[in-house]
This record gives structure tokens, sequence and C-alpha cells, in this order.
């Protein structure tokens, strides 16, 4: 394709505002072609400076506009299976922000659809298997140095969380990179969640269970546990560390800035996953944009979208019910057999 891939971002929200501005000035190959948000004045705000760009307040006219080749998915939740499926009319990839469906249902109705076409077009927005340290992790899990892995022991933690943000939330929502990344890590599916709840913080807003020790249970017996904590107050911060039979390795200690002055010296905390993973979004956008270029399709998959939503599903489960829930998956379509 000589041409520039002419994207159609759903969503000028705070992902969508910024996925923007990387395929404007960022990312190269590519360019905005239409957005769509219902608050149209939003969308204007976030494509100003671009030239050629189409607003609309529908996403099926931005899907319709003309110059549009892919579709990028940055709207809420709730939304995305509609989007994903008019893609697929059209024959649109897509990039689709996670979750790409937030219920394991709907996410599977959007795998079925795929494999009726007999071809991958969405790649789901993990943009952790982009983040340079990930990768590092990936690739000694995967050379054996460390022996069988044994656990995995993750953190996740935000500064505050926004408003009408909920209990079930922090499973389905913030959870849900740690689970496709301990999926794509031990390369095994997760089979049981046990969410166990410690006392709320007085940080969290009132009635929400924060923070929250999540236990992921996998196919050939590794551990993976996870400390959500979104109210945290002092930062951004995601960890992982893996033990193996033979040796351990943990990533993302703070590498923030250090300032010295004042007669001390600190270390600045990231503030924002978008400063975090500011690289990882950058990775992401830039593989599928030569992917696409090239007629074909990376990253993570639908599978892995619907795989993630049906172990959150279990985790919501267990966080109200209390105990060990068993995630159940439906066959795996020959379209994303390993």
């Amino acid at each position: 394709m000589s041409e520039l891939l002419g994207v159609a971002v759903l969503g000028a929200g705070h992902m969508g505002a910024d996925h923007i501005r990387r395929l404007d000035r960022g990312v190269s190959g590519a360019r905005v072609a239409a957005v769509a948000d219902p608050d149209t004045r939003r969308a204007e705000e976030a494509v100003a400076g671009i030239e050629g760009v189409r607003v609309h307040e529908e996403a099926e006219a931005a899907l319709d506009a003309p110059g549009v080749d892919a579709v990028l998915v940055a709207s809420p939740g709730p939304e995305h299976e509609e989007a994903l499926l008019a893609s697929f009319a059209r024959g649109l990839p897509v990039l689709c922000e996670k979750p790409m469906v937030p219920d394991s249902a709907g996410a599977w109705r959007v795998v079925e659809a795929e494999a009726r076409l007999g071809r991958r077009l969405a790649q789901v927005g993990f943009m952790r298997r982009y983040d340079a340290e990930y990768l590092r992790l990936k690739a000694l899990l995967d050379s054996g140095r460390l022996g069988r892995p044994l656990m995995l022991h993750c953190t996740h933690r935000n500064v505050s969380s926004p408003p009408g943000f909920t209990s079930s939330m922090l499973v389905d929502s913030s959870l849900s990179h740690e689970i496709d990344a301990a999926r794509w890590l031990l390369d095994q599916e997760l089979t049981a969640v046990t969410v166990l709840r410690p006392r709320p913080s007085a940080t969290a807003p009132q009635g929400l269970v924060d923070p929250q020790f999540v236990l992921l249970e996998s196919e050939q017996g590794a551990l993976v546990d996870v400390e959500v904590f979104v109210n945290c107050g002092f930062g951004y911060q995601v960890r992982c560390e893996a033990v193996g039979e033979s040796g351990s390795a943990r990533i993302g200690e703070d590498r923030g800035m250090q300032v010295t002055g004042g007669g001390d010296t600190r270390l600045e905390v990231p503030q924002d996953y978008l400063v975090r993973f500011a690289d990882a979004y950058d990775r992401q956008v830039r593989a599928w944009v030569d992917a696409t270029r090239s007629g074909g399709v990376t990253g993570p998959s639908a599978w892995d979208g619907y795989a993630a939503a049906a172990v959150a599903e279990a985790g919501v489960r267990s966080l109200e019910g209390g105990g060990r829930t068993p995630v159940v998956l439906a066959p795996r379509p020959q379209l994303h057999a390993t």
C-alpha cells in the first residue's frame, strides 16, 4: 500500500484523543480520516489542526466516511461489540482498545463473527505485549533460563479511580491487563480465579472495595497473584516478578526522573498509564499500521479478548460471591488455533 492508511477513530476521550495525536504525529504510514464521538465538540478539539478529518456523531457514519481503510476503537467498552461487528461487515481491520467486549457472551459473538469471515480483522489493545520490559521478560521465560514458571507476582496501582468506578471494574477493567499478560507470559490459559478483599483503604470512595487481592490459576499449575489498588494516591505503578524453578526476574521498578533540590532528592513516579506505557502504545499502533498496510493482522486476537473477558467474569463472580471460581471457555476456533 503506497497511500497512507486512513483510520477512523471511534471515541475522542482520554484514550481516543491520545491515539488521534499518535496517528497524526507519531506513526508513519497512517492518517486520521474520520473521528466519531457523541460529544462532537470534544472530537473537534481532538482533531484541531489536522487537515482533512471528518467529525461525526455516530460511529457508523465515520466507518462510511471517504478514505477510511481501518478502524481504531477507543469508545466506552459497552459500545465495542457493535463497532467491531460493523467494521467486520465492511471488511475493515480494527484495533480495539481493551476490553474488547466487557462480557464474555458479547466477546464470543465477535469471535464467531470473525470466524465466519474466515480471516482475522481484529487486534485487541493489550499494549503490555509491546512494552520493552514485558518483551524482555517474555523472551527470558521462553528461553527456559528460569526453568518452568511457577508463579507471577503482580502489582497494579492507580493514583485514583474516576467517578462512577465500581468494585467489579477493578476486575473487569483494571485487572484485564494482568489477565492478558499472564496468559501471554505463561503461554497458558487461566482456569480459576479467587478474589480476596483486604480491608478497604480510607482513600477509596465510599462503598468501593479497594484494594483487592486476586489469585489466578493456570492450566499447568502456575499461580499468579495480583494486587489491584486503584486509589493508592501516590502514582501509577505496574510491576511483575516471574519466579521459575531456577531463577526469577522482576520488571516495573520505578524508573522515573530523579530530581534533586531543596535539600533532598526524589524520584518522580508516573501519574498516568499514558505516561508509563507511552512507548508501548506507540509500538502497538505502529505494528498495527504496518501489518494492516501489508494486508495482515498481528498482536492480541479476538480470542485473547474473549479469554480475558471470561476470566474477568469469573473474577467478578468470585468478588461478589466469594471463593474460588472456575473459568469456562468455549472451544477455540481453528482461526485462532495456536
